[in-house]
């Protein structure tokens, strides 16, 4: 419990908030041993799964294949069991020819920094994750309508969580052209008798930092027809941080939150959504029986500008359904395609459900010190997505259009140029050149090496 709750905060900032404990009067006593610092999962790790192991201290299964699955793939390292790292020894696209990748067994970090040039992009497919401890970094998840035909039922997340997951961080990674949701978190909504139950049934201690979350497809495969969607936290998901994200091109949920969500959305770049942007929903049609929770939302230091796909009427926090939400904002900017302000309540219910502002923030992950408003579209553009320093066609083509105003909501892949095929290509893995207690790179130049890759 310590570790969760106190995950990125330093000495200094826990004496601060009062938070270690000294003599009231009297003389002098020696000082305590000071506690160590959390451990967090790698630098820069934020929010309540900050402090995940992954795969720490775990085997080395390497990924020699490109192939959607058997001996060496992706999804083989997937299903071993145990804690494990796994790196790859190969750059270029994954089919998974619509058979999603399922992550069970906990303990399992994905380092997706040690491929090759180009770097892994997974194709007609998604990830679903319903273990515990996973960290994901720069992988490309571009599901997309593998071939099927409009309205057939093919609804795939890029990536979800599922059920009762958590300790969770999926980091720099680009999630497009999904069929269902790109990025999620989802599981049942009551699990057991209590709302404390509920909640620890649900996904829970979560963090989406750094992705390129992107271009959900609209009018495709799935059975609803309309489904171009950012994220869904789904009913009584709790301890979430969305945090230096680039949502663009979904037209809607960037991000939903559902009946009783607890989380935490600060610094992310919203550019061009539908109908609209931040949405809450308690649906009373799936909460029949049960209490209404109170959700809860807190929102700082994002950044909301309209597009082309965008109307003209658009707040940046929209209320739904029949469930009150409590919401704390601070320092959020949204305008329109010249700059004018947009409001920052809307509702699109007739029933009471009410926005109930507060002047503190709910919950909080301690230690997170959220950058100015003004400073997000660049450092969101900067680094957001998959490995930003060797970025694929698409996430280029993606952050000039949102520099510049361009783009829109697109219904298939192929409105683009359809799937990527870029030239495989093959690096032996070597261990001395990373960091494996948090798989950073030991020097500058490992990175750069990626790019010179063998192709085969």
């Amino acid at each position: 419990m310590f570790k969760r709750v106190f995950a990125g905060l330093s000495l200094t900032a826990m004496a601060a908030a009062g938070l270690l404990l000294t003599p009231l009067s009297g003389a002098a006593k020696p000082a305590a041993p000071a506690a160590p610092a959390p451990v967090l999962a790698f630098p820069g790790a934020q929010g309540w799964a900050a402090v995940t192991p992954g795969g720490r201290g775990g085997r080395i299964i390497k990924v020699t294949t490109l192939a959607g699955d058997g001996p060496g793939s992706l999804r083989e390292a997937i299903n071993a069991s145990g804690p494990r790292i796994i790196v790859f020894e190969v750059g270029g696209v994954i089919d998974l020819d619509t058979k999603t990748l399922v992550v069970k067994e906990s303990f399992v970090t994905i380092a997706g920094q040690t491929a090759p040039s180009p770097g892994i992009t997974i194709i007609r497919g998604g990830m679903d994750v319903s273990a515990h401890d996973v960290v994901m970094q720069h992988i490309r998840i571009r599901s997309g309508e593998a071939g099927r035909p409009k309205k057939s039922g093919w609804e795939e997340d890029s990536f979800s969580t599922q059920g009762g997951a958590w300790n969770v961080i999926v980091d720099h990674c680009t999630l497009t052209w999904a069929t269902d949701e790109n990025m999620s978190a989802s599981g049942p909504r009551f699990t057991g008798k209590t709302p404390d139950e509920w909640r620890a049934g649900a996904s829970h201690a979560v963090t989406f930092s750094n992705n390129i979350v992107a271009e959900g497809l609209a009018w495709s495969t799935h059975f609803k027809i309309e489904h171009s969607k950012g994220s869904l936290i789904h009913d009584n998901t709790s301890d979430i941080l969305i945090i230096g994200n680039l949502y663009a091109h979904n037209y809607e949920r960037s991000p939903l939150f559902k009946g009783g969500v607890r989380g935490v959305i600060v610094n992310n770049l919203i550019y061009d959504p539908g109908q609209r942007a931040l949405h809450y929903n308690l649906m009373a049609e799936e909460w029949a029986g049960h209490e209404y929770q109170l959700g809860q939302m807190v929102a700082v230091g994002n950044v909301l500008r309209a597009g082309p796909s965008t109307p003209d009427q658009l707040a940046f926090l929209e209320i739904g359904g029949y469930g009150d939400l409590e919401f704390y904002g601070r320092d959020n900017i949204a305008v329109d395609r010249i700059g004018r302000p947009l409001p920052m309540f809307g509702r699109y219910t007739t029933s009471p459900a009410k926005i109930i502002v507060v002047k503190k923030p709910p919950l909080w992950p301690l230690g997170l010190a959220p950058l100015a408003a003004v400073d997000v579209q660049q450092s969101v553009l900067a680094k957001a997505g998959a490995r930003p320093w060797d970025r694929d066609y698409d996430d280029v083509r993606l952050i000039a259009d949102v520099a510049e105003g361009r783009g829109q909501i697109i219904d298939s892949e192929d409105a683009i140029h359809g799937y990527p095929h870029p030239k495989p290509t093959s690096r032996p893995f070597n261990p001395d050149d990373w960091n494996l207690f948090d798989m950073t790179p030991r020097r500058p130049d490992v990175l750069d090496a990626g790019a010179k890759a063998k192709g085969t």
